[in-house]
């Protein structure tokens, strides 16, 4: 698949591609699945993701990054219907989502409280502040969302006299969670086997 364009940048700038890699795999999105991304910025994870799902809803808080996404999309080939919604979530998350993507850190504890509400099967956070991943985690395991954390760091390689050397991204950590097809979580699932051996 041909790499995306992003001829407008945002002031934080976009998921870089190799993390956007790693998270499509997570995400594991076809054609029949409704993305939703928290956070779009410059639209990158919306663009990789409306070139596998069927529907993507991408909400951005600030005015200025969603018309740089909106741009961005624009200069893209993407097979799937993408609604742009400039709101802050969890206002304006969709009831139907199969997979979420939640690109910062704001309101995160809210948008999973909507995602296990609603039984979105999949759930991704990428953070890369420390503090904030050991909170997140916690929050994913509250709600039994939790069923994996990943932690990665890429290096790009430069000419130093006449030889490689690299620079260092920050780590990125990756918090992945799950809901059973249903939308139960495993905790409910214990609950409903435990009512029934009572009973």
């Amino acid at each position: 698949m041909a790499r995306i364009a992003l001829p407008r940048e945002a002031k934080a700038g976009p998921t870089k591609s190799e993390v956007r890699a790693v998270l499509l795999g997570k995400l594991d999105l076809n054609a029949g699945d409704h993305f939703v991304e928290v956070g779009a910025c410059t639209g990158a994870v919306t663009i990789e993701a409306a070139r596998r799902a069927g529907r993507v809803t991408a909400l951005e808080r600030k005015s200025e990054r969603l018309e740089v996404a909106r741009e961005n999309l624009g200069a893209n080939d993407t097979t799937a219907e993408v609604e742009l919604r400039e709101t802050e979530a969890p206002e304006g998350l969709p009831e139907d989502a199969d997979a979420l993507f939640i690109g910062g850190s704001r309101n995160y504890e809210a948008v999973l409280d909507h995602a296990v509400e609603t039984g979105v099967r999949r759930v991704v956070m990428n953070v890369s502040r420390l503090e904030v991943a050991g909170s997140a985690v916690e929050a994913f395991r509250e709600r039994d969302l939790l069923s994996e954390v990943v932690q990665f760091q890429v290096s790009h390689g430069y000419e130093l006299a006449g030889a490689t050397s690299f620079d260092s991204q920050n780590p990125v950590y990756m918090l992945v969670g799950e809901t059973s097809e249903d939308g139960v979580t495993d905790a409910d699932e214990s609950a409903v086997e435990t009512e029934e051996v009572s009973a």
